[in-house]
């Protein structure tokens, strides 16, 4: 046991104190019922109040001579010690002032030998508390309540002081913190810019901070050793939120692995995985890890049960989103709640360069720190016909002339290849990387192909064996289908990656390309804001993101990927130029930040207020307004709605929420007037519903309970379809009326009774006119429950998507809707008393179709970043359940599993590991909770 003295200046001294079953006070409880021992102390005290009269303190001494006490009288006089208990704590817990010392001739307590000056001290301070009373005790008992109010009070100081751990030298962690970052990321030390932020006063003192610098500069690394700190020190849980799944089930992958070693919680929340409320854990903190809408779902539900400073700090991994639509005013209502509900909560965001960061710093009340480090230097490049030009903002036009481009075409070729992307990449692969972003999916699948037509057969034989090895995983993936341009490109060491991919294709060639397997990716701007794929060479085929001009956040993002941390000296990029895109390059602005409360017809707004209502945050229109005060919609009003004021939109969306039925109006007894939320309202929100969609939502589930069809998982699979997808796609009505004639009777029967008959569908196929009106959404939305049907009956993602003309990618993104769709509309029906029926049976729908695999695979691919493919690998190797998994052995595993690295392996177990505690303590909760005397127990 350890006992960390803060001192006033700083100095900390960590001092052994003595075992668990040693006696502290030793002899302490004889003296206490030792009458005689009391009457020589009355005689002692009788004694130092004469001297004291007679002014003889040298007598005393002599006289005290012979006493029990007299040495210990002799090395402190009872003047210069402490004489109350909050002079003992003082006397513990600040130095001791050189004056005082000379003044009384004493000395400063022997702290390398902490147990017997700490017994010395209390043992000194009992007597001088006993001898120095303003009335002298004259029984027993009252010098026993004397002393036992003394030793109550030295145990409990000693308490509090033992609470203060020695956080050590590691920006107040223990240096096992930077063992781990060293072990498990291979990081020695930090960057400078790292160490000043760490250092700054806002970080010490945990006020909000906001800090940008470019792409791989180091940013998330200071995030988390922020959160260890707050999960170590402060106590406190933390929340990750980050954008997309891939980030936060790689996140979750990467740090559990310091959550087993320093002992607390990594739980994630992405898709329809985290539990509402989250468990509470009473010797254990955690960091939840969230993607935007999970984040905001789960601070909801610890504001409802008065949680949410329980949550010490909240890390934003791109705070610039924002501005992004839909999921930045979910974002931007998740911070206003932590603003507004918990002055306790430090945020700390991650940005890109922002033209308009103070309004970021006036909505969070935070500071800013930037820099322009980078590990790597990055030399930027634009080529323009045959010429490269380096980027040279001391340049008028802000272009150098670097070189002419060297590289032998012939006429086949430079039809093929105008922009000269061969030479470009040919220059660097096979034995470096290079990722080339393309304006579309379609222009990945070809450039890849394109390229591979005019490479050198050398090519082929770079890395063999490992390439073949990667086209029989891939192939395993699509359970005996592989992609034919992927099987075209890989034995050339190129691949493509967009979302057309399905999740264990992208895995298997994200993995091939971080190894060195792929020297090739050519990709969409998702992979430049998704996982961390760095290359020696960064092309950009066109300034162009489908039909929209490049922004700059967006071509730092890309740019950014260049160069190899501990790999490459530098890195390069080079942007691909027409001449009529160069002024609009040169003349783009720096990129600001806005408020997206009001995006898509102000349904962030509407959804906000709803929440505020629903959360009782407020009740009263007077206390809407005061709350939308700390919005980065009130920072940005005059911009954003120069039109409306504030207070006039609020109100707007308080009359709409009441038109929906989703709040009423009552009054209380001053006559004032009280908000609630109406159970519609309630379920919406706790479910986070689309308000666009929730009254429909609500008819399809009444009217579903009029017949619900139970012999088949088709009537619910229809129920959890997403609406927003509905437009999505093309229908193929051949496809769709063979299909439906596979239904059952029973099948046939459900689609008609939600408005979809066979005849409708017969002459669809057939072209001809349909007199009757039909609601195209229903009839879309079954087409597409009929994808997920044929799913969740067959598992083959391949199969289906031929089978309904879908590309793979599409089927895989609505799968991974419905299971999201899916939760959210279970929490809807937990709310409202009449769907009762539904919970049952949605929760386990929703299983099924986050994993959509053979039943005995779940298990395993509960683990982060586990897919179909692996958990079949790890299923046949004789890994069978979590317990298998979480006990493995990663060396083993390697040598086990085709294709999978140490690291992968270890971050596999770890991820078991934790999510094996984190089941176990879910369980022990509940069972202290079963043995837990209730506070309110009635009593005689």
């Amino acid at each position: 046991m350890y006992i960390d003295f803060k001192h006033a200046n700083g100095v900390s001294f960590l001092m052994q104190c003595c075992s668990d079953n040693e006696d502290l006070f030793e002899g302490y409880d004889s003296i206490v019922g030792d009458s005689s021992f009391l009457a020589k102390l009355e005689d002692v005290e009788l004694q130092m109040r004469q001297c004291h009269d007679q002014q003889t303190p040298n007598a005393c001494e002599d006289d005290l001579s012979d006493s029990i006490l007299a040495e210990d009288f002799r090395d402190s006089p009872p003047r210069a010690l402490p004489s109350s208990p909050l002079e003992f704590q003082k006397a513990v817990t600040t130095p001791h002032k050189s004056p005082s010392r000379s003044a009384h001739n004493t000395s400063t307590p022997d702290l390398m030998n902490p147990r017997r000056s700490m017994k010395d001290h209390l043992k000194k301070v009992l007597i001088d508390n006993a001898a120095t009373s303003s009335t002298v005790s004259k029984t027993v008992q009252q010098k026993e309540a004397v002393m036992t109010e003394e030793i109550s009070f030295a145990m409990q100081a000693m308490e509090s002081i033992s609470a203060e751990q020695d956080l050590g030298p590691f920006f107040g962690l223990p240096s096992k913190v930077k063992d781990l970052i060293l072990i498990l990321k291979g990081i020695q030390d930090l960057y400078e810019w790292q160490k000043t932020c760490l250092s700054l006063d806002s970080v010490q003192q945990r006020r909000n901070l906001i800090y940008s610098l470019p792409t791989s500069g180091g940013k998330t690394l200071v995030a988390e050793i922020l959160i260890f700190k707050e999960l170590l020190c402060s106590k406190k849980d933390a929340l990750l939120i980050l954008p997309y799944i891939s980030l936060v089930q790689e996140k979750v992958r990467g740090l559990s692995s310091f959550g087993i070693e320093l002992d607390f919680m990594v739980e994630e929340y992405a898709g329809s995985k985290g539990r509402f409320p989250p468990v509470k854990r009473r010797n254990k903190n955690s960091l939840y890890i969230t993607t935007i809408e999970k984040g905001h779902s789960l601070v909801n539900s610890l504001i409802e049960n008065d949680h949410l400073d329980n949550i010490g700090l909240v890390v934003v991994g791109e705070l610039h989103m924002l501005g992004d639509g839909s999921r930045g005013a979910i974002l931007e209502m998740t911070l206003s709640k932590i603003l507004y509900m918990s002055k306790s909560t430090q945020i700390i965001g991650m940005s890109a360069t922002l033209g308009n960061v103070g309004d970021l710093q006036t909505f969070m009340k935070a500071e800013n720190y930037t820099n322009d480090f980078r590990p790597v230097e990055l030399k930027e490049y634009v080529k323009i016909k045959d010429s490269i030009y380096e980027v040279d903002p001391r340049e008028e036009t802000c272009f150098s002339f670097s070189r002419l481009l060297d590289f032998k075409y012939s006429s086949g070729m430079q039809k093929m290849d105008p922009d000269r992307i061969i030479a470009l990449a040919t220059e660097v692969i096979p034995h470096q990387s290079c990722l080339i972003f393309c304006a579309t999916k379609k222009n990945c699948e070809n450039l890849a192909g394109m390229i591979c037509k005019y490479l050198n057969k050398e090519f082929l034989k770079h890395k063999e064996a490992e390439k073949a090895t990667l086209l029989g995983e891939l192939k395993n993936s699509g359970n005996g289908s592989l992609c034919p341009v992927l099987q075209k490109t890989v034995p050339f060491g190129l691949a493509y990656h967009h979302s057309g991919l399905t999740s264990d294709e992208r895995k298997l060639v994200e993995e091939a390309y971080s190894s060195g397997v792929l020297c090739l990716l050519t990709c969409t701007s998702t992979l430049a804001a998704g996982i961390n794929l760095p290359a020696r060479r960064v092309i950009l085929r066109s300034p162009y993101v489908a039909a929209e001009f490049l922004k700059r956040s967006q071509y730092k993002q890309m740019v950014g990927r260049a160069g190899r941390a501990g790999i490459d000296a530098m890195g390069e990029s080079i942007l691909i130029l027409q001449d009529k895109d160069i002024n609009m390059l040169l003349s783009a602005p720096m990129e600001k930040c806005y408020s997206n409360l009001l995006h898509d017809g102000g349904r962030g707004l509407l959804s906000l207020v709803l929440s505020l209502i629903g959360l009782k945050i407020t009740t009263t229109v007077e206390q809407v307004r005061d709350f939308m005060k700390g919005t980065l919609l009130s920072v940005q009003e005059a911009q954003v709605s120069p039109e409306k004021s504030l207070w006039d939109l609020t109100v707007e969306s308080i009359e709409t929420l009441k038109q929906k039925s989703l709040i009423e109006v009552s009054a209380d007894v001053n006559s004032q007037t009280i908000l609630q939320i109406t159970r519609l309202g309630r379920a919406t929100f706790k479910g986070s519903v689309d308000l666009s969609c929730c009254d429909l939502l609500y008819r399809d589930l009444s009217k579903g309970l009029e017949g619900l069809l139970l012999n088949s998982f088709l009537h619910l699979v229809y129920l959890v379809t997403p609406y927003d997808m509905v437009h999505q796609y093309k229908t193929d009505w051949m496809i769709y009326f063979r299909q439906f004639t596979n239904l059952s009777a029973a099948e046939q029967k459900m689609a008609t009774a939600v408005g979809v008959p066979e005849s409708f569908v017969a002459r669809m196929a057939a072209g001809q006119s349909v007199r009757k009106s039909v609601d195209i959404v229903v009839v879309n939305r079954l087409y597409l429950a009929l994808v997920l049907y044929s799913l969740l009956k067959e598992t083959n993602l391949w199969n289906v998507s031929d089978r309904f003309q879908l590309t793979r990618g599409f089927v895989q993104t609505l799968l991974s809707s419905a299971s999201a769709f899916g939760s959210a509309v279970l929490h809807f029906t937990e709310e409202l008393e009449e769907f009762w029926a539904y919970k049952a049976l949605l929760s386990e729908l929703t299983r099924r179709l986050t994993y959509c695999v053979q039943a005995e695979l779940i298990p395993l691919m509960e683990v982060a970043g586990v897919m179909e493919h692996r958990a079949k690998q790890l299923y046949n190797a004789g890994y069978k359940t979590l317990a298998h998994l979480a006990n493995g052995d990663p060396q083993i595993l390697v040598q086990t599993i085709e294709n999978l690295f140490k690291r992968q392996a270890n971050q596999i177990i770890a991820s078991a590991k934790m999510l094996k505690k984190e089941k176990a303590e879910a369980l022990q909760e509940e069972v202290d909770d079963l043995f837990m005397l209730p506070s309110d127990l009635p009593s005689l």
